[in-house]
């Protein structure tokens, strides 16, 4: 998909050494896999305390051992 982007040169420029990509286009994916990646974790993070557990319950009793 073609998309047109008003990118400030030097930052794209500076992140391509960097970076040590070749293109702008490599660049700029790169950076969107990060932020997208980053964000995921964010949210993992959000929902970390939220699970409730059992303090009483005991793993070793569920094993089935022959």
């Amino acid at each position: 998909m073609a998309t047109n982007l008003a990118v400030d040169d030097a930052l794209i420029e500076e992140a391509r050494k960097i970076g040590n990509k070749r293109t702008k286009k490599a660049v700029v994916t790169e950076a969107l896999e990060e932020y997208v990646q980053r964000r995921k974790q964010v949210r993992i993070l959000d929902i970390f305390h939220t699970v409730d557990y059992d303090s009483t319950y005991d793993y070793k009793k569920s094993r089935n051992r022959p």
